[in-house]
Order: C-alpha cells, then structure tokens, then sequence
C-alpha cells in the first residue's frame, strides 16, 4: 500500500553486544563501533553516508557533528537529539523526511552511553532543570520513587498485584534467554521475582530497568540507493510522535501514545490485531502496560488478559528481553526496541524469531520532568512481500 514515507527505506539496525562495564571504551568508541556494524550490514560506504543523527546523555562535551569528524564523514543533515526514551523514533522521523526532501541519501542514526557510577548519578540528579531543582534535594535517588508511585496508582485501578508485573518481568526474561546479546539471561521464576530486595515500595529489583553500556544504529536511505546484497529494507507504514509537557498534572496512568494512536492506525492502515511483534519502551513493567493499553491492545481495559497473552507469547511483546533484561545502555534504550522490531522483520532473529513477522510496532517514552515522560512516540514497520 501506499505510504505517507515513500522513497525511503528502513535499511538495518544493529547493536554493539550491552555489557554491564565497559572500562576500555568511552561512549565515542561504543558509538563508533555501532557505526561500522551499520555500514558492514548495509553495505554502504562511509563515503556515501552524508547524514548522521546521535542520542547520547554521555557523549557530552561532544555532539552529533564532533562524531562525524570522528568517523571521517561529511554530513549534508545532522541532528543531536534530546529525547531520552522517545529519541529514536523521533530521529527516525527526521531521518525519513530528510530523505524525502533530498536533505540527505543515507543517514545513519547513532544512539549510546557508557556509564560509570558517576556518571549515572549525574545523570539522575541533574537530568534536567526541574530534576536538579525540585527532586534531587529531596535525595530521590533518581527515577524510582516516581515510577513506584505510579505503579501502586496503576495498581489500585485496575486490581493487579506484584504477581501480575512480575509475570511480564519473567516473560521477557524467557525471551532473553534467547537472546545472545541480553546481559540479563538466567532464568527467572516468579518466585524469584517476588522474593527480590525491595528498592521503592512496590517495585523490586526486577522491576527496574538495569544500566549496562552499548551503542545502536540503524540506517536510513532513499530507496533506489538501496545495495542489493544488503538484507531487504523495511518501509515506514506509520509514524506519530507526541510531545505534552502539560500533563505532568495528570495521574500519568496514560502517555501521550493515546492521543496519537487513532492517527497512527488510520496512517497504517492496520489495527493492533494485525501486528506481529511489539517493541514497547520497558523501563519499569507498569510502562509496558500503560503504553500497550494506550495504542488499542488492551480493548476492554483487562489487562489481566493482556498479560495472559504476553506470558504465552500469543502476543509476542519485547521478544529481545527488553531493556528489563538486555539492560538499559542510556540513550541507546529508545533504539534497543526499534533494532529488534528491524531484526524481526528481516528474519535475523535466531531462536527468538516470530514466525512470518510482517508487521511491527516499537513505542518510545521519555524525558521525565518532575513525575512524568514528556515524550511518546511510535512507529509501525512493514516487510515487504517477497
């Protein structure tokens, strides 16, 4: 069918493997390394390359066009980008239109960090103006007091229980163990998860995404520019980003997905049913759930049910591990489900492949201000017939 995103073409996403410490590299090595898998699976020369985007928190004091001069590019369209969990999706929209409009032939989108304890807790405590003013002398500790509290809100509301969160901690653990590159693969049971050390009362060890190092790309191009021996691109059905500072007054049980979502479904001419795989931005469970009932997927509001379908992989949700057990490697968790929606598609899954996936969703969240992400996006993928 035809596509508002014609002419351009989703070429490849690849992850540098997450390792919990990366001592022997800076975030600038990680996103370098990410870039040389992105052109060794494209096939495109760096020559060629004349558009580059970057999402970092730890690259600073450099930014997208110091990479470039790193990487020995030249680039006609370059963007720096803001967006914490929604950065992706958001730079991939860039991206296309770029392409579009003959800004740029092929973009490569970078995204990254390597962290130590320092460094997380800068980022934590000055993650923004509102953060470093209002919460962190409070002495917060970062973003699990306000996700804990969002999650005995979700609770009370719909009825669930630890048991129910912790049933998507353990699915997608399950798919992890799948999955070479999660750092997080021993097998979880629910009574490991229930027996877990508190860390803000409801949320226990397994309910919070785990900081790791790594680096993603994916690579944008026009169409006709496409190499051959590279593997089949993917073409853009859907694609709807939402910023709402304004509902920070909210109780945060919705993300700026709902308003968008209608918009998204009627631009790719699908509905939920037709989906074959879900990337959905999964730093806390209770977030999984919010976004997957805010884009239609929990039609009658029970999401018992939905869970039910998640733990038997009817639904196959976050089929990496998620960031819950591939970890979190900063800014490069807004692209960690987007290169897996792009693996799927192209049939690279290995033993996690969902059979004949046609049709992905990933989801983006980010840039929480003083309660809650100000940021949502998402983006529904399509493999084209043989």
């Amino acid at each position: 069918m035809q596509s508002d995103f014609d002419g351009a073409a989703v070429v490849c996403g690849v992850e540098v493997p997450y390792r919990r410490q990366a001592p022997e590299h800076t975030t600038g090595d990680l996103l370098a390394q990410a870039f040389a898998l992105a052109l060794a699976q494209s096939g495109f020369d760096a020559r060629e390359v004349d558009g580059l985007g970057v999402a970092s928190f730890t690259l600073a004091p450099d930014h997208a066009i110091d990479m470039a001069w790193r990487l020995g590019i030249s680039p006609r369209w370059c963007m720096d980008d803001c967006h914490g969990g929604a950065s992706a999706i958001n730079m991939l929209q860039h991206a296309i239109r770029a392409v579009q409009h003959g800004d740029a032939s092929v973009i490569v989108l970078l995204s990254g960090d390597r962290f130590e304890a320092a460094d997380f807790r800068q980022l934590v405590e000055h993650y923004n103006l509102t953060t470093r003013t209002y919460l962190r002398p409070l002495e917060n500790g970062g973003p699990n007091s306000l996700f804990a509290m969002l999650t005995q809100r979700h609770a009370r509301r719909y009825g669930l229980e630890a048991r129910d969160y912790g049933t998507l901690c353990v699915a997608q653990r399950e798919w992890a163990g799948l999955n070479p590159g999660a750092v997080y693969r021993t097998p979880l049971t629910l009574d490991d998860y229930l027996a877990a050390p508190r860390v803000a009362d409801p949320l226990g060890r397994f309910d919070c995404v785990p900081v790791v190092c790594g680096a993603n790309a994916v690579v944008v191009a026009r169409a006709d520019l496409v190499k051959t021996q590279a593997r089949a691109p993917l073409h853009v059905r859907a694609l709807q980003c939402r910023y709402n500072p304004d509902h920070q007054a909210g109780d945060g049980l919705e993300t700026g997905l709902a308003a968008l979502a209608d918009a998204l479904w009627k631009q790719a001419g699908a509905t939920p049913a037709d989906i074959d795989m879900i990337s959905v931005y999964d730093d806390y469970p209770v977030m999984t759930l919010i976004q997957l009932a805010d884009l239609g997927f929990a039609p009658d509001g029970d999401l018992r049910a939905l869970i039910a379908r998640i733990a038997s992989r009817e639904l196959p949700v976050n089929t990496s591990g998620g960031q819950l057990s591939a970890g979190q490697a900063g800014a490069a968790a807004s692209m960690h489900g987007l290169v897996e929606a792009i693996r799927q598609l192209q049939g690279e899954a290995g033993a996690r492949q969902v059979h004949e996936a046609r049709l992905a969703l990933a989801s983006g969240y980010g840039m929480v201000q003083y309660r809650y992400g100000m940021c949502a996006n998402a983006v529904v993928l399509e493999r084209s017939p043989a």
